[in-house]
């Protein structure tokens, strides 16, 4: 892990900005906006509509992935109000877990005991989120990559949603640790409703 304030974004406002650009405003407007702190995610903003956007750090990502400390990564995402009561909480624990120290090596038995022991609920349907921001740097190689939604669904679906096929617009991505398999749904515009650049590779 880096430093902690290489994490950390000191103004505020601009967190709360960059949080809200993972949707389009009429969502993003109404939805609770949560920033990073030393001790963890915290409310700025309250909102009325449900959803909540953040921007996600490194160790959103499986411990194994080579991304995880990376102290540049910096994902707006906006979850659903199911999104918000059954997929978030996984990222918000593991938050206040490695900022209290907890080592990479122990996160997935933490959300496992998590899982077990009912801490964390089991996936809810319809839980998505949207990650639709043109400010989004998601890892050294793909930085921006596309604007995407990003359905989260128990078991592994991806047959049936037809993902990973020549010319298809969905992509899958198991995750055990979290108990979900990812499904992202590529889109054309970022959440400024202009048009992003169609020769960005998957």
């Amino acid at each position: 892990m880096a430093p902690l304030d290489q994490y950390l974004i000191s103004n505020e406002q601009a967190e709360i900005a960059l949080a809200r650009s993972a949707a389009p405003a009429s969502i993003s407007q109404a939805a609770e906006i949560m920033v990073l702190g030393p001790k963890g995610y915290t409310t700025a903003v309250k909102g009325s509509n449900g959803f909540v956007c953040v921007v996600e750090r490194g160790w959103g990502a499986a411990t194994d992935n080579a991304e995880f400390w990376n102290p540049k990564v910096r994902a707006p995402m906006c979850f659903n109000p199911a999104a918000v009561r059954s997929f978030l909480p996984i990222y918000l624990m593991k938050t206040t877990w490695i900022l209290a120290g907890e080592s990479r090596a122990d996160i997935p038995k933490s959300i496992n005991a998590a899982f077990n022991s009912k801490e964390l609920s089991p996936l809810e349907p319809g839980a998505m989120c949207y990650m639709m921001s043109k400010q989004q740097y998601l890892n050294d190689e793909g930085m921006h990559w596309h604007p995407h939604l990003m359905f989260f669904v128990s078991d592994d679906p991806a047959k049936s949603w037809g993902a990973d096929l020549p010319g298809s617009p969905v992509i899958s991505a198991n995750d055990p640790e979290e108990r979900v398999t990812i499904m992202f749904v590529l889109l054309g515009d970022w959440s400024d409703g202009t048009r992003a650049p169609s020769s960005m590779h998957y």
